[in-house]
């Protein structure tokens, strides 16, 4: 699985790469970042490019590496990328998606809603998550340059991790995995339309 999330991660940098190199035409390439998102301490990125008249390209990207004080830590990376319909025009209105995600993480002292990690309010997990879902949002244009989209995906996850008892211990409590079937991205993003 190291392999699999080494080469998600691989892609994820050419796809960045490439969509970075891709000229950018009016209402062909937008930038983004979810707020919601910021909301737990990520910075995050997003470029989304337009691959026809209806669909559109994504590849979304955050990294936490700091924990928030000594007992509560978040420390992750995760992409999604996303291929997504336009019913109308891209970037314009409502979108439907599949998207896929994967990553890592570390944390503990922290309640996560959904149940995903139940105890991981009183213990460590350290490990990583790979996914599909489907997605719905809706683009609204604010300006020539700016825009909002709010956004939702649901879907599955499977997490394999180690538990352990605090967040500075050695050996592992468990090792395991879970599967995870519900949200997995709630988003408000700020865009820039180049």
């Amino acid at each position: 699985m190291k392999r699999i999330l080494k080469n998600l991660w691989t892609c994820g940098l050419l796809a960045i790469a490439l969509l970075a190199s891709t000229p950018a035409v009016a209402q062909r390439v937008v930038a983004k970042t979810n707020l919601l998102y910021w909301g737990t301490g990520t910075p995050n990125l997003g470029l989304e490019v337009a691959t026809g008249r209806k669909t559109s390209f994504s590849l979304h990207a955050g990294v936490q590496p700091w924990q928030y004080s000594d007992t509560k830590k978040l420390k992750h990376w995760l992409v999604q990328p996303e291929f997504r319909f336009w019913p109308c025009e891209v970037f314009m209105g409502h979108v439907i998606g599949i998207q896929a995600l994967g990553g890592q993480f570390n944390a503990g002292g922290i309640d996560l809603p959904l149940g995903i990690l139940p105890t991981l309010d009183d213990n460590r997990y350290q490990g990583w998550a790979v996914g599909a879902g489907l997605s719905y949002g809706y683009h609204l244009l604010l300006n020539r340059r700016w825009s909002m989209e709010f956004g939702l995906a649901v879907g599955y996850l499977y997490v394999d991790y180690k538990k352990y008892r605090c967040l500075h211990c050695g050996d592992p409590l468990k090792k395991g995995h879970r599967n995870y079937l519900g949200p997995t991205k709630a988003a408000v993003n700020l865009i820039y339309n180049f």
